[in-house]
């Protein structure tokens, strides 16, 4: 007998026809696999649509790159937006680190915009400034999220403090206000830091050298969203490793999530971490009571829809390509009636060329049929 034949009655036959298997008796790899997905239907799966520009100053702009849009709120029928800006070119570690832009998202300040009407933004001003010299956010803040919570503002974000090196550790900053048009008032310190045991080899300002890889997040903690949930504060974030490899599903790059019981924290990484082998910039809302997180980029799970019934145990629940990077998701819409509503519109960004880059507006829908012209859907 094959070796990967089961024993037909284990499978009813609505199962099989469902997945176009003739015979219970011969399974190859593919067949085995389709029978262990789960059962979640379609309302998971969306398609994206092209990206289209904004106006007003949010269009693009030569000279200035606009990146990393947060979330989208309303506030007195207006929507808010924040997002990293920086002037200039990147220059890489090439050039004269002490001066130049590292990347796109170096020597960056938080900015926000407003619009009526989702498609025409007003630039107001800077949110939050780098820090005073020799502070953990004096060279560069940037890829911010926003969170409302009782009556009072949110902004978690990137830094990174001079010197802008190839083994520079990121940190997770904070920073508060009573007003989505600030005043905003910093954290003095970081709210969240790489593991501390990973071990690097040799002087050589080279990522990839180590003796001791470490965590999963030893390296650098990144794209912080914090969600209210189940009465405690969920920070999920982007973990990178000393020593990152390739894997068979691109870089090697990983999700985690730290709580708390306040929103300023103090933040204690889940003994769970890693939470996802997969991902790039944190995309996660909740639905359903539990936490629902895009998967893009990067590992063996990329471009996938995942859901936890905890906010750390995931497993997808939808395949789809061709999703928006760093999205701002619309947090002004409702989450309780489909779980992919929020993903129907919000921002992220695009790279107008090696230096530039601008925020656009993405659009997606539930595909739930496939019909020719003329053709009926059941």
């Amino acid at each position: 007998m094959n070796k990967l034949a089961i024993k037909k009655e284990n499978i009813s036959k609505e199962r099989l026809d469902n997945l176009g298997i003739s015979n219970a008796q011969f399974l190859s790899a593919a067949s085995k696999r389709a029978l262990e997905w789960p059962d979640v239907g379609n309302e998971w799966f969306v398609e994206f649509e092209p990206l289209k520009p904004l106006l007003g100053d949010l269009a693009y702009e030569e000279g200035v790159c606009r990146r990393d849009p947060s979330a989208i709120i309303k506030e007195n029928g207006m929507y808010y937006v924040w997002y990293s800006k920086s002037i200039g070119p990147t220059q890489g570690f090439a050039g004269d680190i002490e001066n130049d832009k590292v990347f796109p998202w170096d020597r960056c300040d938080i900015w926000y915009a407003t619009s009526k009407d989702g498609w025409t933004w007003k630039e107001e001003g800077i949110a939050v400034k780098r820090g005073d010299s020799g502070s953990f956010d004096d060279r560069s803040v940037f890829t911010v999220e926003i969170m409302q919570h009782d009556g009072k503002y949110y902004l978690s974000y990137q830094t990174v403090k001079s010197p802008y090196t190839v083994r520079v550790k990121n940190q997770v900053g904070l920073a508060w206000s009573d007003s989505p048009n600030g005043p905003w008032h910093k954290l003095p310190e970081p709210i969240l830091s790489p593991a501390d045991n990973g071990v690097w080899s040799g002087e050589e300002d080279n990522r990839f050298k180590v003796e001791k890889k470490g965590d999963f997040d030893s390296h650098k903690v990144h794209d912080p969203c914090i969600l209210p949930y189940k009465g405690k504060f969920y920070l999920y974030y982007k973990g990178e490793q000393m020593g990152e490899q390739i894997t068979f599903g691109g870089r090697q790059i990983r999700h985690g999530v730290a709580i708390a019981d306040n929103p300023l924290g103090p933040y204690e990484k889940s003994v769970y971490n890693p939470i996802s082998n997969s991902g790039h910039e944190i995309c996660v809302w909740p639905y359903n009571d539990g936490i629902a997180s895009l998967i893009t980029t990067d590992g063996p799970e990329k471009n996938t829809i995942q859901w936890s019934p905890d906010g750390i145990n995931f497993e997808i629940v939808s395949s789809i390509q061709n999703a928006p990077h760093a999205i701002g998701l619309n947090r002004t819409v409702s989450t309780n009636d489909s779980p992919v509503e929020i993903l129907k519109w919000g921002l992220t960004h695009i790279y107008n060329n090696d230096d530039y880059q601008s925020i656009q507006r993405f659009s997606a829908y539930n595909k739930t049929s496939h019909t020719a012209i003329g053709e009926k859907a059941i």
